[in-house]
């Protein structure tokens, strides 16, 4: 199953956030890994996949896994809640 067959909400630091398209996940995932000074490779490096899927997850042109989701959101210190 892909992430954005439902919609999410992700818990950052105590504020919810509801996203609802892969676009506004990769940039709060762009926006989170810089905020941590990690490049992409760092990230891709860290959670076990390929830099073109942090890339293409980044820009929100690339369907990835839940599970997928899960473990590069937990990695950045995001908590997610499918609904």
């Amino acid at each position: 199953m892909y992430f954005f067959q439902n919609n999410a909400k992700i818990l950052q630091k105590g504020n919810i956030l509801k996203i609802s398209s892969t676009k506004e996940l990769g940039q709060l995932i762009r926006e989170t890994r810089k905020k941590q000074g990690l490049l992409q490779k760092d990230l891709a490096l860290v959670s076990g996949v390929s830099i073109r899927l942090i890339i293409g997850l980044e820009n929100g042109t690339r369907g990835v896994k839940i599970d997928t989701v899960i473990k590069i959101c937990a990695l950045l210190g995001l908590s997610i809640d499918i609904q």
